[in-house]
């Protein structure tokens, strides 16, 4: 599904997409994972929003507007619950774009960090309802503690520099 949608996103956005990555659960092969795909969009300068957001808009995205925008705005489709697809937009080369893909990577290679994070998962959905805007907040901030021990982790074994972060699934297509 990824696959598919990076390649959609990637004719509609064009140069502007300079990266496109599967992040999030389903991009970490075994994890348990809600049926939508994360990805993540590197673009030169998050500003103007419409220069990507107009393409998005006619992907059926949705932009959400959050306080985040200024450094990582969030759309989704479709534009009713359940979501199939999240994208978060990025700054190329800068801390958020290198975050994700950390912590993503790291998952990827050690397992008992994956597991542990499933579980952490499945115990927050048993409190949270997923269709309620501000329990999606909550969801998130909950995981806050266990993501950053994970890229304190990462850097401290040397995987979180710039030239760790994988170049393979850049669409160039």
């Amino acid at each position: 599904m990824f696959e598919a949608e990076a390649v959609r996103l990637h004719r509609a956005l064009g140069p502007l997409a300079l990266r496109i990555d599967h992040h999030g659960s389903t991009a970490v092969p075994g994890l348990a994972a809600k049926p939508v795909i994360d990805i993540q969009i590197s673009v030169a300068t998050l500003r103007p929003l419409a220069s990507y957001g107009r393409p998005l808009e006619s992907l059926g995205y949705v932009h959400v507007p959050h306080p985040d925008d200024a450094s990582c705005p969030f759309f989704h489709r479709p534009s009713q619950w359940p979501h199939t697809h999240h994208v978060h937009v990025v700054e190329a080369g800068g801390e958020e774009e290198r975050r994700t893909l950390v912590f993503r990577d790291y998952l990827r290679q050690h397992h008992g960090a994956a597991r542990e994070y499933e579980q952490l998962k499945r115990e927050l959905m048993v409190e949270i309802n997923p269709r309620d805007d501000a329990a999606r907040e909550t969801y998130a901030e909950r995981k806050t503690a266990f993501v950053e021990r994970i890229l304190s982790l990462a850097t401290a074994a040397g995987d979180g520099s710039e030239t760790n972060i994988p170049r393979h699934e850049r669409k160039t297509t």
